[in-house]
């Protein structure tokens, strides 16, 4: 019973839009009427500035580490409930209850959950994520290729339990399927290009 209160609590955490609620009362706007309609770091940064890109991706890294750090401390270390927990927290910030499940492509949540759950794994891809927004300017690019490669760097640097190995393959194919509409127009030649001032077009 715990571990399935634990994962109730991470789904409802994960749900916390905090891109929209953060644009919502800092300027009265409808966050997913805005850009790409996404409710993440990415869109409100291109939208609403870099101060409120910022503040939305560290709520929403926070709400990944939490998530799993309550797991953590309420099965005593379990790595299949803070497995479980890693997904339950991705798929609240994906289909928030709070918005109709209408969210977010679970990229920061993602990196909060792993980040306690596999530090290393996620540093090696991290370093990735970074090189290639520096290299070819987007994020979307960043984001699948990281999560593609994420699940090899979890058994290739940890060799950890099945269900932590289970849970970042899931997680990185889940981040990919996410990102349809952004691989789509990769292929055409019009995804948004970012900039630390937001994100622009070619």
């Amino acid at each position: 019973m715990t571990g399935i209160l634990v994962l109730i609590a991470a789904y409802l955490l994960g749900g916390i839009p905090f891109g929209y609620l953060y644009v919502r009362l800092r300027t009265g706007r409808d966050v997913r009427t805005l850009g790409s309609g996404n409710i993440g770091a990415t869109n409100v940064l291109r939208t609403s500035g870099r101060a409120a890109g910022i503040v939305t991706l560290l709520l929403d890294i926070g709400k990944g580490v939490l998530a799993v750090w309550l797991a953590d401390r309420a099965t005593g270390g379990s790595p299949l409930w803070m497995s479980l927990a890693a997904l339950a927290v991705m798929a609240g910030h994906a289909f928030p209850v709070y918005l109709k499940f209408q969210g977010g492509k679970a990229v920061a949540s993602f990196v909060g959950a792993f980040l306690y759950l596999t530090p290393a794994a996620l540093g090696a891809v991290l370093v990735l994520f970074v090189v290639v927004v520096a290299v070819k300017r987007h994020i979307s690019l960043a984001s699948i290729l990281a999560a593609g490669l994420f699940p090899l760097a979890v058994w290739l640097i940890l060799h950890p339990p099945t269900p932590v190995v289970a849970a970042a393959l899931i997680s990185g194919v889940f981040i990919i399927h996410r990102h349809s509409s952004n691989i789509e127009r990769l292929r055409a030649g019009t995804e948004n290009v970012f900039s630390f001032g937001g994100s622009k077009t070619r």
